[in-house]
């Protein structure tokens, strides 16, 4: 089943004689899925099962759904931050290896846009830990997308949520509880496979921050009532808002297209990432005109053929250029020299906290000072 499909069943977008018992069925599965996931917390909070601690600070970035929430960006952010405070860091990732020697997609991205960082792809985060210390001699851990992930022991947990969705799936950009539509997306709030939530939204008590992205993408008000839900959960969060920042637009020979350059131009964007929306939103508000769009699954495995075709429909839209996110990039870059017309070219954007920084950053200063409590 495609992420469409399934998206598409899980929001009630579906017509309603494959969609109902579908999510019937769905929520059924969904009991079993939630029953270990507190069980399995439940363990752990206890002391039943064991988390491993490996003599220097972890720092996790996770988040409670699936799909994109912008948590990447905040990653970079984190090891910069970290970087400037001349502290020796590694990211542990749990990616994969596409093929000996080459990286996935967001394991590549790190490595492009953390330089000096050490990014130890392992889904044993204790093993990676291990050698993060033994072999790049890590003074600090960054947990990528380690949330869920409770054998290695953290000593700050910052959880990324998504402001265009923050609990479900929302295509219009406006989470539902706040737009009076929950009706019209029954995923919302959620654990899978009836909804997109990982774990239940009370897993929150146990995290120390919560990092709102995108958060110029919805109403400002809308932002505020998310905020109240979460510190309904844990009222003792540090919760900072925070945007995603177009840097620049640049193609494979590493030439820069300006904004300017792309304003009022017709523009075919693509991407393959868990919220397609967001960045068909940015190319907009870039002032590209959008002649055509297509949305992948998330991390999405390209081949010649893709590009191909996305090429031929960019030219029978009479696209001038075809755009895509610097994650897709990773995926892409080995044809993207191949000659096409319109040109190829990807966006660039970085994180900025626009709200609760200092209150952000004094609680990572606690973490390498080695005074952050655990919950």
């Amino acid at each position: 089943m495609s992420q469409t499909t399934y998206l598409n069943i899980i929001s009630g977008r579906a017509p309603e004689l494959v969609g109902v018992p579908a999510r019937l069925a769905l929520t059924v599965l969904s009991w079993p899925y939630s029953a270990v996931v507190r069980v399995r917390n439940h363990l752990y909070a206890t002391g039943r099962l064991k988390a491993h601690r490996v003599g220097i600070p972890a720092i996790c970035v996770g988040n409670l759904t699936t799909g994109g929430t912008g948590k990447t960006p905040f990653v970079v952010w984190l090891c910069r931050y970290l970087r400037e405070k001349q502290v020796r860091c590694a990211i542990l990732t749990r990616g994969y290896k596409v093929q000996e020697g080459e990286l996935s997609d967001e394991p590549a991205l790190l490595t492009a846009q953390c330089p000096g960082v050490a990014v130890i792809v392992n889904p044993d985060r204790v093993g990676g830990a291990a050698e993060a210390i033994r072999t790049h001699e890590a003074q600090v851990l960054v947990m990528d997308d380690g949330f869920q992930h409770r054998r290695l022991a953290r000593d700050l947990d910052i959880v990324a949520i998504d402001a265009m969705r923050p609990f479900g799936y929302s295509s219009m950009g406006v989470p539902p509880m706040y737009s009076g539509s929950r009706a019209r997306c029954p995923c919302y709030g959620r654990v899978l496979p009836a909804g997109l939530l990982r774990e239940p939204v009370a897993g929150l008590r146990r995290a120390h921050a919560v990092v709102l992205t995108r958060c110029d993408q919805v109403p400002q008000d809308i932002v505020g009532q998310i905020e109240e839900d979460i510190r309904r959960v844990n009222h003792d969060l540090v919760i900072a808002r925070s945007v995603h920042v177009p840097v620049g637009i640049r193609t494979h020979e590493g030439a820069e297209i300006s904004f300017e350059q792309i304003r009022g131009k017709r523009v075919f964007a693509f991407c393959g990432i868990g919220n397609p929306q967001s960045f068909f939103h940015t190319v907009e508000r870039l002032g590209g005109l959008l002649a055509g769009s297509r949305a992948y699954d998330d991390h999405y495995r390209y081949d010649a053929s893709d590009l191909d075709r996305i090429h031929h429909e960019a030219a029978r839209q009479e696209a001038q250029i075809v755009l895509t996110t610097q994650k897709d990039w990773m995926r892409i870059a080995r044809w993207a020299a191949a000659p096409g017309h319109p040109p190829l070219a990807y966006l660039a954007v970085e994180l900025q906290i626009t709200a609760g920084a200092q209150e952000l950053i004094a609680l990572i200063d606690r973490v390498l000072g080695g005074r952050i409590p655990n919950p």
